[in-house]
């Protein structure tokens, strides 16, 4: 019977085989470069697929007619990205791309649903306590009032991509943990018959606690993407506050920007 990793083998080395890749020797862009791209684009259109195990570097280098050294420094780049990890004894894998954001009014659980990421969430914490100073500026009420704090772990394919952390004034809702472990925050404002109209969000970045690190599978100190949001509903009432944390490996946000007339 073959082996899990053979299989992986052979189905990377046929998605190999299919490509065709265009590597211009008199571009000033550096081979190993042109071939990360390449590969980078066969990850994010599927051809590559996650789990896929690609052929050592040796194999690759023959195969299109580069130096080793050429074919490690593409490779190590996409391992540097999180597109792929070196695994002992298995070789170089692809792992599952980044989940690429839009900064726009969105659930995460939205976002990630739509890109086919497969979300799932661990509700660690849900209950009442006094509001925090920042937190009653962010939704509006006097400090030390009830609020709702809601912790939860996303993960997609069984890996945890980020920790949310969200305030909402008691009385807006019921949030029953069982069903904000198979569906979104926003979902279930939406069901409650809240309109969410607008946000302000700051993006920012740091590194990882021992213990943030140890539930999102990171190593201490890693770079995490922070989310600091409070949302309003269409009559300009604050209703959610949210303090999140993303692994800076496995997620990005992408910005438009536009030249002001």
């Amino acid at each position: 019977m073959a082996k899990t990793g053979d299989r992986a083998r052979t189905k990377a080395a046929s998605a190999l085989g299919s490509l065709d890749f265009a590597l211009d020797r008199g571009s000033p862009v550096p081979l190993y470069h042109q071939l990360a791209q390449q590969l980078e684009a066969a990850i994010g259109h599927g051809v590559l697929a996650p789990g896929n195990l690609l052929g050592n570097e040796v194999d690759l280098s023959v195969r299109l007619g580069l130096s080793r050294p050429t074919v490690r420094q593409a490779i190590q780049s996409l391992v540097d990205k999180g597109l792929l990890v070196r695994r002992r004894g298995v070789g170089t894998q692809v792992v599952h791309s980044q989940v690429r954001r839009p900064l726009e009014l969105s659930s995460l659980y939205d976002d990630l649903e739509a890109a086919g990421q497969g979300p799932a969430t661990e509700v660690v914490r849900n209950e009442v306590v006094p509001a925090a100073c920042d937190v009653a500026a962010a939704l509006g009420v006097p400090e030390g009032s009830e609020v709702t704090v809601l912790d939860r772990l996303r993960l997609t394919h069984g890996r945890p991509v980020a920790l949310l952390r969200n305030y909402l004034p008691v009385p807006l809702l019921d949030l029953d943990s069982a069903r904000l472990e198979s569906t979104g925050l926003y979902r279930v404002m939406r069901s409650a018959g809240i309109t969410l109209h607008s946000a302000r969000q700051t993006v920012g970045a740091r590194a990882a606690t021992a213990q943030e690190a140890a539930r999102l599978d990171e190593s201490a100190g890693a770079a995490l993407l922070t989310m600091r949001r409070t949302a309003y509903d269409d009559t300009g009432r604050p209703v959610e506050y949210g303090t999140h944390l993303y692994r800076a490996s496995l997620y990005t946000f992408d910005f438009q920007l536009l030249v002001r007339p």
